[in-house]
């Protein structure tokens, strides 16, 4: 019901509705999420109130879900790995070594040797 053949299926408010009720749960006000399989799948309630999308750790059936790969959904309720350092980077991708001489490649040392001899 809730995997699709390519991925999670964004479910109807009606079937969740049934989905609450057969596990004894309120359906009036809808919950903002539904967690099933001790949280590794959510079902969560659209903006529009018009449907349950169905997220995972690796997918989601939101429309957003279709352009980034990690929607804003999976981000909150699976953040990826948090004791993992991040990368820093420079900002620059000039080369930080020199060759012998001082130089910064074979440019600069032919226009020092066409210096040298004029």
């Amino acid at each position: 019901m809730l995997e699709g053949r390519f991925g999670p299926v964004t479910q109807s408010v009606d079937a969740i509705k049934s989905l609450l009720i057969h596990m004894g749960k309120a359906i009036s006000p809808l919950p903002s999420d539904v967690s099933l399989d001790n949280g590794r799948l959510v079902l969560i309630l659209s903006n529009k109130k018009d449907a349950y999308y169905t997220c995972t750790s690796r997918a989601c059936s939101c429309p957003g879900n279709q352009f980034t790969h990690n929607c804003k959904h999976q981000r909150a309720l699976f953040p990826q790995n948090p004791t993992k350092p991040a990368t820093v980077e420079t900002g620059s991708i000039r080369p930080t070594g020199k060759w012998p001489g001082g130089m910064n490649g074979p440019v600069d040392e032919c226009q020092s040797q066409s210096r040298g001899m004029a």
